[in-house]
């Protein structure tokens, strides 16, 4: 990536994470003696192509003020929405106040603790040319099956051409506020900030990255992510 071009991270971290069972946010809870978001944030902050986070948290969040947040990158905090694309749009309505230019932005998931600088690399390589930007994803690999509502098997899916869609996602500020207002505006639900550029009429890239950039989502993946930490330890 060119020298001249602005890179920003934008983390939403507004969620509850109902399905982890826990009495806090998932992103709060402990993961080798650091909170899931404490890895999240070193990994971007501690990229040399990232000039600053904005961090989307839940109003009145009684966690953040006690965390050790890492000094290598600028880091603001706002208040997130109800979903994680209004927290994603707050973040950039507030980075649009702080930058004069049009800056590439990686958004990613709070829950994403194991994400490898190689990964952030291949993006800005690949995608800092691209008239849209992309997402990072691994390919399909699992035999995949659709079932009716009582779990009977319907068929088998060709896999030919299936992604996992991960985090970070990678497009300009100016573009992604627009698709995410348009989605907003038209009550269009979007589960990634793809599908919100997908709606407007573009086609973002996809960008291969490592299987074990996982997102904590049920308690067994904190174990999982503790080994994959330990894994790439000295090698991200």
């Amino acid at each position: 990536m060119s020298n001249n071009q602005t890179v920003w991270a934008i983390v939403p971290a507004a969620g509850i994470g109902s399905r982890m069972s826990a009495d806090k946010p998932k992103q709060y809870l402990d993961l080798d003696g650091c909170c899931v978001i404490e890895h999240t944030l070193q990994r971007l902050a501690s990229h040399p192509g990232i000039q600053g986070v904005v961090v989307a948290l839940a109003e009145s969040d009684p966690w953040w003020s006690k965390l050790s947040v890492s000094k290598q990158a600028e880091i603001h905090t706002i208040t997130g929405g109800d979903e994680r694309a209004d927290s994603v749009l707050n973040a950039l309505t507030h980075l649009n106040q702080l930058v004069d230019d049009n800056p590439w932005v990686l958004v990613h998931d709070a829950a994403r603790p194991c994400l490898r600088h190689q990964d952030i690399d291949a993006m800005l390589d690949q995608l800092s040319g691209h008239h849209v930007g992309g997402i990072l994803g691994v390919p399909v690999t699992d035999t995949v099956k659709r079932v009716d509502n009582s779990n009977g098997i319907v068929d088998t899916v060709d896999r030919q051409g299936l992604w996992r869609a991960s985090t970070p996602q990678m497009f300009r500020l100016q573009g992604l506020m627009l698709a995410l207002q348009t989605a907003k505006s038209n009550k269009f639900i979007v589960t990634d900030d793809a599908s919100a550029m997908e709606l407007v009429g573009l086609q973002p890239m996809m960008v291969e990255g490592h299987a074990d950039n996982i997102k904590i989502t049920v308690p067994q993946d904190l174990a999982l992510a503790s080994l994959f930490l330990k894994q790439q330890s000295g090698d991200v």
